[in-house]
């Protein structure tokens, strides 16, 4: 086996591994990636769109959102960087932070050049990357709990309620 071949196998994820810690479905995660594409590829049309102007701020903004573009498709589809050693290497490591560093990391990304240049170019460029943020956001929280859990909760409490009320008409401290 070459050194590539070991360093590719080191640097593959374990999804058994990954989706047993954050608690994401698998479904949720290819929406998240999916999200992750379309807002690349929404940062890359508008940042070059945003490029073609005199005004520097624009052009920073632009290129920021290039960059923007670049990080998503390395993090969230790194077959659309084949040309790039590290990109599976980079990835792995994308795949191993927990999502709410990722929703944090993806939505400051994406609010960056809406602070440099508030224009509607930036703002519906960076709109789905900020998506992808908030839907790992979402999944951070974690899952809902069934309905039957919360209703024994709720019966509970309003039992504790209950005897508080009657202890306190009765006298009893």
């Amino acid at each position: 086996m070459s050194s590539q071949d070991e360093q590719f196998q080191a640097a593959a994820p374990e999804p058994a591994a990954s989706s047993a810690e954050d608690g994401m479905t698998w479904w949720y995660r290819w929406l998240c990636r999916i999200a992750g594409v379309l807002g690349g590829m929404s940062c890359a049309f508008a940042g070059l769109w945003n490029c073609v102007t005199i005004n520097p701020m624009n052009i920073a903004a632009g290129v920021w959102m290039m960059l923007n573009a670049f990080v998503l498709f390395l993090c969230e589809a790194p077959f659309c960087c084949q040309f790039i050693e590290f990109a599976n290497a980079v990835s792995a490591r994308a795949d191993k932070l927990r999502p709410w560093q990722k929703a944090a990391f993806y939505c400051g990304m994406a609010v960056f050049p809406v602070v440099l240049s508030l224009t509607l170019t930036t703002l519906f460029g960076n709109a789905i990357a900020f998506a992808t943020g908030v839907l790992y956001g979402l999944s951070a929280l974690g899952k809902k709990g069934d309905a039957i859990s919360y209703a024994r909760i709720h019966q509970q409490q309003k039992q504790m309620d209950e005897e508080k009320l009657t202890g306190t008409l009765e006298g009893q401290p």
